[in-house]
């Protein structure tokens, strides 16, 4: 052991030693980045179980002149009003493993409030191709009433001019230059809508429900953490070898053992 460990205090080991320790503090690091990932999850599923189903509240409530707060997050909501903007439709959204189009509109509320973009849904990209936007219901006209879930707003992706048809992004920012209005800095995305009389007017295809899936961070951070030990073990294992090889005579090969076969074969 004396001589494992004279070999080890040499330059060309504490070196290695060096990087056995960097491995472990990274894997360490990584290991409580995949378990912050993990908690996050939890924490937004947490907050799924608490909203999403909850009893709808008030759109002033939540959704005012300021950003949505994340706490706020999937609140569910109903408002009436008018829609007084729209459709502008947002390209390359997945819905259920396909690719299309959301469609966005701007609803004024009865109460004579800031307006609030609203999306209705998904809409199928048309047969021509992407570059050929699909064709969509007209918004329906008078009063009604929007059940959906409060979400904020996406980043803006730039390049938006007035008069535009689509946008990349369901950003509050680029869909007030694109509709030429003044939003409140988030979205409703819709559950329902109803008009004055109870039916439902045609709409795009409903958006599939958030994920709720935790996904691999736990498993991964275990990982990252079981890999901690792996530098420290590829050292002291390199640092036998080469004792034993560079000692031979102290280090006698083990015997080989002789199977019952190899007995029948002589």
């Amino acid at each position: 052991m004396t001589d494992v460990l004279r070999r080890l205090i040499t330059p060309r080991w504490l070196g290695a030693l060096v990087l056995a320790v960097l491995f472990a503090v990274a894997s360490y690091h990584l290991g409580f980045w995949q378990y912050h990932r993990y908690e996050a999850k939890v924490e937004r599923n947490t907050l799924l179980d608490d909203h999403y189903a909850a009893d709808p509240v008030a759109l002033d409530t939540v959704l005012t002149s300021e950003p949505v707060p994340p706490s706020q997050e999937w609140t569910r909501v109903e408002v009436t009003g008018e829609y007084v903007g729209g459709p502008l439709l947002v390209r390359g959204r997945p819905n259920n493993s396909v690719v299309g189009f959301e469609e966005l509109a701007v609803l004024a509320p009865d109460d004579g409030g800031t307006p609030v973009l609203v999306n209705r849904g998904w809409v199928a990209p048309s047969d021509s191709g992407a570059s050929v936007l699909p064709q969509v219901d007209p918004l329906p006209t008078g009063t009604v009433t929007v059940l959906g879930w409060v979400r904020p707003s996406e980043s803006s992706r730039g390049d938006v001019a007035p008069g535009a048809e689509q946008i990349r992004s369901v950003s509050v920012a680029d869909a007030a230059t694109a509709l030429d209005t003044t939003l409140r800095p988030g979205v409703v995305r819709m559950e329902e809508e109803a008009l004055p009389d109870g039916s439902a007017p045609p709409r795009p295809e409903p958006l599939e429900p958030p994920d709720r899936s935790l996904g691999v961070n736990l498993a991964y951070a275990y990982q990252w953490w079981m890999f901690m030990g792996l530098g420290f073990l590829l050292v002291v294992l390199g640092v036998r070898r080469e004792e034993r090889l560079a000692n031979p005579d102290r280090y006698p090969p083990k015997a080989k053992k002789v199977r019952i076969w190899d007995e029948e074969d002589e």
